[in-house]
């Protein structure tokens, strides 16, 4: 990671320092003494990160990027030509890695794989950072990626670097300061405004195709204040409740699948056109 902040409108170095801050902030099973710190001062580049990110996702903001996104008019695409799409985000920063971002969504899908899980959370893995192409529509990253959580509510205290919501706008506004905010109580998640990324977009485009427990994967995983721990329980209601199971399944599978083998694209994907044809039409709109 980067010594000093970079300027606000790349404040990471590269994409995968996220997964590397993600990896050493929620890995289970290691000792307290163990956990690395969290700090302005420890991660200069990735609290510059959430310093814009926590300043600049309004209800306003998520709104308009609901409004831009969601009407999925960027066109169709297969899933291949998608993650073809995405593979042109080139990472310079990175000289250690020649891993495509294809070859990272099948270390995803194929450990779920390798564990025996159904066929849609195979698909699930492969699907769940698509959305990542944002990035390739020009979205800055601190509008892609990072915990997310709702807008137009209270902040929890469990969302990382809770003190830079001091910068946001909303934070004014008395109806969104308020427990409930802009929404009823037990409402269910999938009525909340969620902060704007690329968890989101996917969901919003398997909308139509992948049952419930597949698409509260998508939109969900990087909500970690909730399925790690335990914040907003007064807006869950009971599907809520018997989703967040599945988002525990597979985050594990999100953190922890990178390894050092490099995914033969060629010998696996006889089996994923089968997997993408058993639940997806051929083009889908994006």
């Amino acid at each position: 990671m980067a010594t000093t902040p970079r300027p606000s409108q790349s404040p990471l170095q590269r994409l995968d320092d996220w997964d590397d801050f993600l990896e050493g902030r929620y890995k289970e099973g290691k000792p307290e003494s163990e956990f690395r710190q969290y700090d302005s001062k420890a991660n200069p580049s990735v609290a510059e990160f959430y310093r814009v990110n926590h300043a600049k996702q309004t209800v306003a903001y998520v709104r308009d990027k609901e409004k831009q996104y969601f009407g999925l008019n960027r066109g169709k695409k297969s899933i291949w030509e998608a993650a073809d799409y995405l593979n042109t985000l080139v990472d310079d920063s990175d000289p250690d890695t020649d891993l495509t971002q294809t070859e990272h969504l099948l270390q995803t899908s194929e450990a779920i794989r390798a564990d025996a899980h159904p066929r849609w959370m195979v698909l699930t893995g492969f699907l769940h950072d698509l959305g990542k192409c944002l990035c390739l529509y020009g979205e800055p990253q601190w509008g892609v990626v990072g915990d997310t959580f709702p807008v137009g509510c209270e902040w929890s205290d469990q969302i990382v670097f809770p003190e830079y919501f001091s910068g946001n706008p909303d934070a004014h506004v008395p109806e969104y300061q308020s427990k409930y905010g802009i929404y009823e109580p037990n409402c269910g998640l999938e009525n909340v405004h969620m902060s704007f990324g690329h968890d989101g977009y996917i969901a919003e485009i398997m909308k139509p195709y992948l049952r419930d427990e597949a698409l509260y994967i998508l939109r969900f995983h990087s909500f970690y204040a909730w399925h790690r721990h335990g914040a907003y329980s007064h807006l869950m209601n009971d599907k809520d409740a018997a989703m967040l199971e599945w988002v525990r399944k597979f985050n594990p599978y999100d953190l922890y699948s990178k390894g050092h083998s490099k995914p033969d694209v060629k010998q696996l994907k006889p089996y994923y056109d089968d997997l993408f044809a058993e639940f997806l039409p051929e083009k889908i709109d994006w």
